[in-house]
């Protein structure tokens, strides 16, 4: 039977991190991970960021928080929490550790400065009750380009592609990410040692699929895009029947981006490309012949929570002009509960608090979920979760919150 004593939280040791980690790979049910694997995480984990719960001298519990910037409507890029390494003992479950540790978490996020927090959820059930709401989604596809084809932009022709090692073209690559960061909500700013993710390989991992491959475009000299992707033979009766999986895709041109879709769709021996975590206004969609036989779906990804309501609103900006009083409820934070007037357009805007009647009420769940402007508050007001206390209100503000470029959160952490 469990301890019922209560459980201790402590900012984790550096020494302390093997015997975290492994708990955080059990729990998640995660086989054996390479050496490598364990060596990016430990130099990528920052320990004054992450938490141990402990029962007695069994360690019960785990959490920690990635430093990022992330990019929100308008292109300011504001500090955001990475929450990241969630996990609870099974033999813990129901007893509050979870609970403590986001409690812990939120409260250590507000002392940072930081407004925002974002996750990937595991389980999406877990953190609405934490004040986090579904902020971004991600295009997948499964795609007969034995039967598709694409028709690319003028321009297109004009692109040079070329493979490369992924490692040999990195900092390239990097530089291609870091630019294309403010063009998006929901795109991250990561700290140096990031950029080594996208280059893990484990044999274990491929399901029989080739190594890591790479491409890069390039426009007079200059590389302007690159997919990272792996290949898969296989044969049926009628001949070649094999994969494309692709793992990362970035452009800086309609033409370049258009050149490295065509690539991937033209590979010889394959007949299916395999796309995951993608914008889900990514343009291939609209350049494909017949987007039935692309199979597409949306799901979740990013999860974003506003730590500091005030700074947070204030740091967008709104497609239209906006003045409206929030009235924010937030039982976890409640420094955040109460109305709010915000007040912005294109070029900026303020939030503040007011003794002035409410005109919308809503979480600030929902508010994380509308942040970024790809949720609306039309929608999330049809689902009961927003209410409107003056005529209009819900309409402006809906337009106002909305971003003409879909969130995008590229990776998960």
């Amino acid at each position: 039977m469990a301890s019922e004593r209560a459980t201790e939280l402590k900012v984790l040791r550096s020494e302390e991190f093997d015997g975290w980690w492994d708990h955080l790979v059990r729990a998640f049910g995660a086989g054996p991970a390479t050496a490598e694997e364990r060596a990016l995480d430990r130099s990528l984990t920052e320990s004054e960021r992450a938490l141990a719960a402990w029962d007695g001298d069994e360690l019960v519990g785990t959490a920690g928080a990635f430093r990022f910037r992330m990019t929100v409507p308008g292109g300011a890029v504001l500090p955001t929490a990475g929450i990241t390494m969630v996990s609870v003992a099974a033999t813990h479950r129901r007893r509050g550790v979870l609970t403590s540790m986001m409690r812990r978490q939120l409260d250590d996020v507000r002392e940072w400065g930081e407004p925002l927090a974002a996750l990937t959820a595991s389980e999406p059930a877990i953190y609405g009750r934490f004040g986090y709401g579904a902020a971004t989604f991600q295009l997948q596809a499964e795609i007969d380009t034995s039967r598709v084809t694409l028709d690319v932009p003028a321009g297109t022709g004009d692109v040079r592609l070329r493979y490369a090692g992924p490692a040999d073209v990195l900092d390239a690559c990097e530089a291609v990410y870091a630019e294309l960061v403010a063009r998006r909500p929901g795109m991250l700013t990561r700290q140096p040692g990031w950029e080594r993710v996208g280059l893990l390989d484990p044999e274990s991992e491929r399901d029989g699929a080739s190594a890591l491959q790479c491409v890069v475009a390039e426009r007079d000299g200059e590389v302007t895009g690159y997919a990272r992707f792996r290949t898969k033979l296989g044969w049926s009766p009628s001949g070649h029947d094999g994969t494309v999986s692709l793992e990362y895709l970035a452009a800086l041109d309609p033409a370049s981006d258009a050149a490295l879709w065509r690539f991937l769709f033209g590979i010889d021996l394959m007949s299916t490309l395999t796309v995951r975590g993608r914008p889900v206004d990514d343009a291939w969609q609209h350049q494909v012949s017949d987007i039935r036989r692309c199979l597409t779906r949306v799901r979740d990804m990013g999860y974003v929570r506003l730590v500091d309501v005030g700074a947070a609103l204030a740091a967008r900006t709104y497609q239209t002009p906006v003045d409206v009083v929030l009235e924010v409820a937030d039982a976890f934070c409640p420094w955040n509960e109460g109305r709010w007037r915000l007040t912005g357009d294109t070029k900026g805007a303020s939030c503040e608090r007011t003794t002035d009647a409410a005109e919308l009420t809503l979480s600030v769940r929902e508010l994380g979920a509308a942040y970024l402007g790809g949720v609306s508050l039309v929608s999330l007001a049809r689902a009961g979760r927003v209410g409107e206390l003056r005529p209009g209100a819900l309409a402006e503000t809906s337009v106002a919150f909305g971003s003409p470029v879909l969130p995008w959160l590229p990776h998960g952490f």
